[in-house]
């Protein structure tokens, strides 16, 4: 049985209290909260095993590179990649999207081709294709999605030509929930020879992913999303690809041989993980990953699903109360707005009433323009939340509601 008040034992920070009041965390799409077992792992890392992977003979350097390419073979059979030469670790997701849009594009991408990018797309998934286009000439077409935040995968034909060379699109739209029919897109792009980039920060966290079964050829997600540490990030790309394409970072680490004359590069993926890797943020998701292999994937989804129907119909209840993104399938996040209410009002009330939400564009401003609104309140659910804190938020909302009209 999923056995939630157990889970939240292992999160030390959620008996934290905040003006007073217990703690109820619904900021989990920006950052989760870590599990006891991953901070236990940065602290003994940084106590025991501290040394630079890859470079030294010492038992140290050793031991933390066994264990940083023992976490690149984990997270490779997490998402499914073939080989485990398809991970490659970065900054974050940030850090992924963007050596995908300059190493694999100045490589594929010439004046007069397109990018088509959906419009419920974070900014890390929108910017970076824009730089892009702005070097190489190339056009960015939009894919939009319609009022309920349903993909509007029927527009890919008018879209979708001869000189598409990227797709991109999200796995769940870290405002709206969504989590989009990417079959369809996955067959529009490689019908044409174009590429899938695959924004996973959220599906990753609420579902899971399969990338051979997605089909896509780039997928990204950060670490810290993921009940990991901040600072790490994951780049899974088709190892053909990734061979092919010039390296985004030069320096250590990264090269084969060195000289005046001119400098030959290391095989994937060590091709862009230039410098000094973050081996501790590396090793310490590995073990994240292994937590969330303690569960059934199943349970954790239905236990979400639980938290987000109950959320959805307290806060349907509230006069003047619009919920942005009303898809089935959505995931356990939820956007909304109260007429006549700023988003930054209702979130320092929550605030005051212990209640973490994120207001704001959250980093998602053309899906704000589609709706016409200059912010959102977004609680965003995990696994260790419970339906006291779905009850709790419905509460606050209600009770902010009458003190700001």
């Amino acid at each position: 049985m999923f056995d939630v008040e157990k889970i939240r034992g292992e999160f030390p920070i959620l008996s934290r209290r905040v003006y007073g009041k217990p703690l109820v965390y619904l900021d989990s799409g920006a950052t989760a909260q870590k599990p006891r077992c991953v901070i236990e792992q940065v602290d003994a890392l940084y106590r025991g095993m501290n040394a630079n992977i890859h470079r030294g003979v010492h038992l140290l350097s050793e031991e933390a590179t066994e264990r940083y390419e023992a976490a690149r073979s984990r997270i490779a059979a997490f998402i499914g990649a073939a080989e485990r030469e398809e991970v490659v670790f970065t900054a974050g997701a940030t850090a992924s999207l963007n050596t995908v849009a300059y190493a694999w594009g100045e490589r594929f991408v010439q004046a007069g081709d397109n990018i088509v990018v959906s419009e419920m797309e974070h900014h890390s998934n929108i910017v970076p294709w824009q730089l892009l286009a702005q070097r190489k000439g190339a056009e960015i077409r939009m894919l939009p999605f319609d009022d309920d935040g349903r993909l509007r995968t029927e527009c890919l034909p008018s879209l979708v030509d001869a000189r598409t060379r990227a797709v991109a699109v999200t796995q769940a739209s870290n405002t709206l929930g969504t989590r989009p029919d990417l079959r369809p897109v996955v067959e529009a792009a490689h019908a044409v020879g174009a590429v899938v980039a695959v924004d996973g920060c959220q599906g990753i966290v609420h579902g899971g992913a399969n990338v051979r079964e997605m089909g896509c050829d780039f997928y990204a997600f950060s670490g810290h999303k993921l009940y990991g540490p901040t600072g790490i990030g994951v780049l899974y790309g088709r190892r053909e690809l990734l061979e092919a394409m010039p390296p985004f970072l030069g320096g250590g680490d990264m090269v084969d041989r060195v000289t005046f004359a001119g400098t030959t590069f290391a095989p994937v993926p060590l091709k862009f993980e230039a410098g000094t890797a973050n081996f501790v943020g590396a090793i310490a998701l590995g073990r994240a990953v292994e937590f969330l292999q303690e569960f059934d994937p199943a349970e954790i989804e239905a236990h979400e699903t639980a938290l987000l129907r109950r959320a959805t119909e307290r806060l349907s209840a509230i006069d003047g109360l619009r919920i942005y993104g009303t898809t089935e399938d959505k995931c356990a996040i939820v956007s909304f707005n109260v007429e006549g209410v700023h988003p930054y009002d209702m979130g320092m009330i929550l605030d005051k009433l212990g209640i973490a939400v994120r207001t704001g564009q959250h980093c998602a401003e053309p899906v704000m323009d589609h709706y016409a609104t200059t912010g959102m309140c977004r609680a965003s659910f995990a696994l260790y939340n419970t339906l006291g804190e779905a009850d709790a938020l419905a509460d606050g909302v209600a009770r902010a509601v009458r003190m700001l009209r």
